[in-house]
């Protein structure tokens, strides 16, 4: 099955990072692939929000439509997504924006398996790319929503 995992640091808190990538209806915005995003449940419970989101993705003539369930733990700087309908056999990811001397860790992980062997063959390359590019689409938002990090020479500090 494949799976692609990143741990980044970015010179802006946990609690920011956490909100940038909590504020999931704004991923169409900047994130690659993603085409529509929209929320068609939200449950508030006492330390967590559990969100059930249809996303859009594309890639050249291929266009598919996923639902996932998104949990947000802003007490633990977490976020967990997990798979509800849509082209795949398995997606689920995971999110942690610990504290770093030099602002947030961000320790990202993915694992997804399509249920068709062909679609698999034609986004699992795409896919890899893409998640490469995550990275510096959440960075570059980072840096268009909070500005410049102050006190730090750069915004992001490989790890």
């Amino acid at each position: 099955m494949p799976s692609f995992s990143n741990r980044r640091t970015l010179a802006f808190s946990p609690g920011q990072i956490f909100d940038l990538v909590a504020d999931i209806e704004r991923y169409p915005e900047f994130l690659p692939l993603c085409e529509s995003l929209r929320i068609t449940d939200r449950k508030t419970l006492t330390d967590r929000t559990v969100l059930t989101a249809r996303m859009g993705i594309g890639y050249k003539a291929i266009r598919e439509h996923f639902t996932t369930r998104v949990t947000l733990i802003p007490g633990e700087n977490r976020i967990v997504v997990e798979y509800v309908d849509g082209p795949f056999r398995h997606l689920e990811n995971r999110w942690r924006f610990l504290p770093h001397p030099q602002g947030c860790e961000i320790d990202f992980f993915i694992t997804y398996e399509f249920r068709s062997v062909m679609l698999g063959l034609l986004m699992g390359a795409m896919f890899d790319k893409a998640f490469r590019k995550f990275s510096e689409a959440f960075e570059n938002r980072a840096r268009q929503i909070y500005g410049r990090p102050h006190g730090h020479g750069t915004a992001a500090v490989p790890t």
